[in-house]
């Protein structure tokens, strides 16, 4: 693998010099290190086999407590499914400077509202199915396959005939953005402004969302300002549809009537819903977009596969999610009383951080774990999206929106191929796994 040597302006800042080497055993994994992203799959075959529950000396969310990693499917998918034991970690929503920006300049943190909207799994719950289950959870999300697909297309438009095109940049960061914002209501030409905003989000996940906060104080403070200026954005146009009602996610929140109660959302609560739907609608779909497409690139005998069959599609996608889940290691968890797993004894108080990635290719999971089978029984027993209480909201809609967009290239693009001599495939760094580009070449199919 390739260092990474270039300065790419991004969400996350620049590319970093790389500093963690592939790992030869269990004392030299280190997933949370610079460069770490290129080795984690080399990493989860050492956790496997020598440290299924591994522990971090010192690493706890409170001072002096442990913290461990988890990688095997069984043990991530009974920590998901038992939310008492193991109770969900609401990191800090940066340092008390940025708290207070938040508070005194915007709606509050995006932690605040979860006291009135879903402060258990009752209301967690709740909301899902009254707030955003009517847009983006299936089958509800089918009725936008025709804007998902015009976007796909028009995108499409824009490079196919040069034979050439840097596919994050040209289809796998606009395609989810256009869908988000055309579902929220945004206006599509802010979306320059948007994502700006977007990648100011992801940057506090990051960096700052977790027990240990990167951001510096100038980062904390300039980030705060920012996601405030979105929080007022967000404001402007929620009074906009409170004027001007439109088939859209914030006309709809104005307009919902929530709970038993049948109470109306304040502002500060439909900001909040918006917030995270803008962030869980755009950069992980990005992430796997740009898998796909180069799994299609580097392996041809997979587009003759799906060309022959359309209806393997979806089971490319699930392949493709499975292998390179966005979320490798995204969520984290406390355990609320001293448990063994493996032989392992994990005291009360204890952080566990699920490697969704790792589970996805734990041999105990599926055979040949390591590579793409189209027959594959129940191809969606991934964590990708998690499972249990907590699953992603957004899962039906990117899944949706994948699978579009896989067939539409399909459609128009023949002997896709990785451009030669401009692919390192390293990946951004941080919690998440996703390229930094993907320069591919093709023929234009059908002309």
């Amino acid at each position: 693998m390739q260092r990474a040597t270039s300065d790419a302006p991004h969400a996350t800042g620049h590319r970093q010099e790389q500093v963690t080497g592939c790992p030869v055993n269990l004392e030299e994994v280190d997933l949370f290190s610079p460069g770490a992203q290129e080795y984690w799959f080399d990493s989860y075959k050492i956790l496997h086999d020598e440290a299924p529950v591994h522990k971090i000396p010192g690493e706890g969310a409170i001072p002096g407590s442990d913290a461990y990693i988890l990688s095997k499917y069984e043990d991530i998918a009974m920590v998901v499914r038992d939310p008492e034991t193991f109770e969900f970690y609401n990191a800090a929503e940066g340092d008390e400077a940025a708290q207070e920006i938040f508070r005194e300049k915007g709606f509050g943190t995006i932690t605040d509202t979860w006291d009135t909207l879903r402060p258990n799994l009752e209301e967690h719950k709740r909301h899902r199915m009254e707030l955003t289950d009517p847009w983006v959870a299936l089958p509800a999300a089918e009725r936008h396959t025709p804007m998902i697909t015009q976007a796909a297309n028009d995108l499409m438009d824009k490079w196919i005939e040069t034979g050439e095109v840097e596919f994050v940049k040209g289809f796998a960061a606009p395609l989810p953005q256009i869908v988000i914002t055309t579902i929220l209501g945004f206006p599509l030409e802010d979306m320059p402004k948007t994502r700006v905003w977007e990648e100011e989000q992801v940057k506090r996940f990051v960096y700052g969302f977790s027990h240990k906060n990167l951001l510096t104080p100038e980062q904390e403070k300039a980030n705060a300002e920012a996601l405030v200026a979105f929080q007022h954005y967000i404001g402007e146009q929620i009074e906009d549809k409170r004027q001007n009602p439109k088939d859209d996610m914030i006309t709809f929140l104005l307009n919902v009537e929530y709970g038993p109660e049948k109470r109306r959302l304040s502002d500060p609560e439909i900001a909040s819903v918006v917030y995270g739907m803008h962030i869980g609608g755009n950069e992980t779909t990005q992430y796997a977009l740009t898998a796909e497409a180069m799994l299609l690139a580097q392996q041809p005998e997979l587009v003759e596969e799906l060309r022959a069959d359309r209806s393997k599609v979806r089971f490319f996608v699930e392949e493709a999610l499975r292998l390179f889940a966005p979320t490798q290691g995204l969520s984290t968890r406390v355990a609320m009383k001293d448990v063994e797993m493996r032989g392992v004894t994990i005291p009360r108080g204890s952080m566990l951080h699920l490697r969704y990635g790792a589970a996805n290719r734990d041999p105990d999971l599926c055979p040949a774990t390591d590579s793409i089978d189209l027959t594959r029984k129940n191809p969606g027993r991934h964590l990708t999206f998690s499972m249990g209480p907590r699953v992603c909201p957004g899962a039906g809609l990117s899944r949706l929106e994948q699978n579009i967009a896989v067939n539409v290239m399909l459609d128009r693009l023949d002997d896709l191929r990785l451009a030669p001599g401009k692919n390192d495939l390293t990946h951004q760094p941080g919690i998440m796994l996703g390229l930094w580009e993907l320069n591919l070449e093709f023929d234009q199919r059908g002309a």
